[in-house]
């Protein structure tokens, strides 16, 4: 292991360090955990020295539980997400686990300028309009940019990077550790390579290489079929479709080529009109990674659409949308927009004029190589940054990152093995960047391992190879948060047998929906496919049905709440169930066996 840091924690609040000088900022007590100090760091919004201004970057110090063995910053995802902010070690709950995962380490997170408490970038219309088009994104984008205005080009990852050596220096450390997730670990890496001699190991949490991401997502792309299969390994989508990932494929090229429209109630109760083409279906299929509920209910949805009944699906659309809208505290997407399209190695050169990416653009993507988008036609490339970014005022694209070399220490590289974003082999490439690299995969999970893993093997994992232990290289598979979803019923002949099927069906369906709502950025009580709605407890540990139906004529009302054990996690509870097109009765339900009456029938059955 790497240099130990011996900490004390001087009377006047700063930092002190053998061999060091005293920090040269203030550290003030701040939030609710014990320990936990703020400061502010200014940094030059230029380094250059050539555009005047400075940003104040918030930090926050926990110091370690026990004895001191060494110093981690906490880097998150997005770019957009202020790390502070993310990570909450003034929540005595977060800062507890943070220290679970890094035993005996001093913590430090703080806001990455644009981020957070650091010079917030908020760009209200492309933070919160949904667009319809890659074009009406572009557009968005470089309105976002002309709000910002010049310093919009010092927002690259390498003035991340160097904002991370001036907390450092102004904190008084020698060394760092750094964990990363997402891009965050991108940042990890070019910080590495910008200042190899202060690092003194890596911890990678789903990886994204210093080139990465793919201007095209192209290696996204030709890695999806695997990955989705992987979703359904085992069997776990046979109630819904043989084939999911065949399903994807042939669907997304299929609505690419027809999108198709349809009304459907939204998750909000209202009813909307919407439009779905291939691009939306990919970018659902990429956010199962985050959405375990999103992921339980998706197999279903596509095979019904394939056969020609999309209503399900674009609900799905809409529940999808609406749970990953983020307040720009929570993830700027203006700071996204101008890290991205800074770094983006695009197919044009930084000064090259708006007027002539366009015809850069397809000039690439027509000498792509044969397979570089997978199974999907060359219109998948427009997932990818370079479309977003067409319209952004130059300088756009090519950022360098520090010349390296990257230091020879430690490195551990997680990922999880449903993760669409960031696959696999991402891991694996940076890992072998360094002799002392290890991957570790965790199949069950998607994007974000250590903060989803509920084996915690993961977890564990971490922390023994701190201590010096040999690492695995992977963990067994996680079981889903919920199960998964058969065929959507369509309608309900009015029989116990029948409408028994459908509200089986419906009570696994809200499964999924109340796994999706404990994941979404913003409050929801969604509707069902046709009306109704679902409430989840204020505690989060089970869920109100109210005439909810996912066929028409047959409404289920009832509260459901968690059995012990899981995942996949079951339910207990008392349902009844009415309708013009239902046999009316009582269902009891307690995990995966339901029985009753209806029709004046007893009925039984299995979830």
């Amino acid at each position: 292991m790497g240099r130990r840091l011996l900490l004390a924690l001087s009377v006047a609040g700063v930092f002190l360090f053998p061999g060091q000088a005293r920090a040269a900022v203030t550290l003030t007590p701040c939030g609710k955990t014990p320990g936990l100090e703020c400061a502010s760091v200014d940094v030059p919004l230029d380094r250059s020295g050539a555009v005047p201004g400075t940003v104040s970057l918030h930090a926050e110090v926990l110091p370690a539980g026990g004895s001191a063995r060494g110093v981690m910053f906490l880097v998150a995802g997005g770019p957009g997400q202020g790390s502070a902010h993310s990570f909450d070690l003034s929540d005595p709950g977060g800062a507890e686990f943070m220290h679970f995962l890094f035993p005996d380490y001093t913590l430090v997170a703080f806001d990455n300028r644009g981020t957070g408490a650091s010079g917030l970038i908020n760009c209200p219309a492309l933070q919160t309009t949904i667009a319809e088009s890659t074009e009406e994104d572009a557009a968005l984008a470089r309105d976002c940019a002309s709000a910002i205005g010049p310093r919009r080009q010092f927002y690259a990852t390498r003035d991340h990077a160097e904002d991370i050596e001036a907390v450092r220096q102004a904190l008084g450390f020698q060394s760092i550790a750094i964990y990363g997730v997402s891009y965050g670990t991108k940042l990890a890496l070019a910080y590495a390579l910008a200042h190899p001699t202060h690092v003194e190991r890596l911890v990678l949490d789903s990886v994204v290489p210093a080139s990465l991401p793919d201007p095209f997502e192209s290696n996204v792309l030709r890695e999806m079929p695997r990955t989705l299969a992987a979703l359904c390994a085992g069997g776990a989508c046979r109630a819904a479709t043989p084939d999911f990932a065949g399903d994807v494929i042939a669907l997304a090229n299929q609505l690419e080529a027809k999108p198709i429209l349809g009304k459907v109630i939204g998750v909000r109760g209202r009813s909307k009109t919407l439009h779905m083409n291939g691009e939306d279906l990919l970018s659902m299929a990429l956010d199962t990674d985050l959405s375990p509920g999103l992921a339980a209910e998706l197999p279903a949805a596509v095979h019904a659409a394939r056969g020609g009944y999309v209503r399900p699906l674009l609900r799905l659309l809409d529940f999808d949308l609406e749970a990953s809208s983020l307040a720009a505290e929570d993830l700027s997407v203006g700071l996204y927009a101008a890290t991205t399209c800074a770094d983006g190695q695009f197919p044009w050169g930084p000064s090259t004029p708006v007027s002539d990416r366009s015809a850069l653009l397809d000039a690439a993507i027509a000498g792509s190589p044969a397979g570089s988008f997978g199974p999907f036609g060359s219109w998948a490339a427009r997932l990818g940054t370079a479309f977003f970014c067409e319209l952004w005022p130059s300088p756009a694209g090519k950022a360098p990152l520090g010349l390296g070399p990257l230091p020879n220490v430690p490195v551990l590289a997680i990922s999880g093995g449903l993760d669409m974003r960031t696959p696999t082999s991402s891991a694996a490439a940076v890992a072998a960047l360094f002799p002392q690299g290890h991957v570790l995969v965790v199949p069950g999970i998607g994007h974000s391992v250590l903060g989803t893993d509920f084996s915690l093997c993961s977890q564990q994992a971490v922390r023994n190879w701190l201590a010096g232990a040999s690492i695995r290289s992977s963990c067994p598979r996680v079981p889903p948060l919920v199960s998964f979803l058969g065929a959507f019923p369509k309608a309900s002949k009015r029989v116990p047998s029948s409408t028994l099927v459908v509200a089986e069906r419906a009570v696994r369906e809200a499964e999924a929906s109340w796994a999706q709502v404990l994941t979404a950025t913003t409050k929801l009580a969604p509707s069902g496919l046709y009306g109704g709605k679902l409430v989840v407890t204020g505690s989060g540990d089970g869920f109100r049905l109210v005439r909810y139906s996912i066929a028409p004529g047959v409404l289920v009302t009832g509260k459901l709440t968690l059995r012990s054990g899981g995942p996949p996690f079951t339910f207990k509870g008392t349902l009844t169930v009415a309708g013009s097109g239902a046999a009316r009765g009582t269902l009891r339900i307690s995990g995966n066996a339901v029985s009753g009456k209806l029709g004046g029938r007893r009925v039984s059955g299995r979830l």
